[in-house]
């Protein structure tokens, strides 16, 4: 059997993993939330600069139903991830709100992307979005 052909060991959604574990990892440097929270946003677009690939990598390809379950199992996996790494050190609420933080971005541009409501301020973060991500190819495809 083919590697390409495993599903569970298929990486084409690892982007919100990504940025849980980052919102995850900042909880645990800064605990101040009037600080975290802002960093947190801020470092979703500096990952974004990162050649990456996610649940969007060849979206031509794929369904929308495929889109969203790639889409839902990466966010869950970066909160499985996080919280069984983190869950001793960060206070279970904060981390909760660093991983929403870090992946926030992505959750508002998703009514555009995903159901086609196409009104600031979803428009406008799918906009920045396609400017600032940038994509790679998958290692496996």
């Amino acid at each position: 059997m083919e590697l390409r052909s495993l599903k569970l060991l298929d990486t084409r959604s690892m982007t919100a993993t990504a940025h849980a574990l980052i919102g995850a990892s900042i909880a645990l440097k800064v605990t101040n939330p009037l600080l975290g929270i802002p960093i947190a946003i801020l470092s979703h677009f500096i990952a974004d600069l990162i050649p990456h690939w996610d649940a969007g990598t060849n979206h031509k390809k794929k369904s929308l139903t495929r889109l969203k379950m790639e889409a839902a199992a990466d966010v869950l996996l970066g909160f499985l991830l996080a919280y069984l790494i983190f869950w001793k050190f960060v206070d279970p609420e904060y981390l909760f709100v660093m991983i929403i933080a870090a992946q926030l971005p992505d959750w508002l541009e998703a009514p555009s992307w995903m159901f086609g409501f196409k009104v600031p301020p979803f428009s406008w973060l799918d906009w920045l979005g396609h400017k600032l991500q940038s994509r790679m190819q998958l290692p496996l495809a």
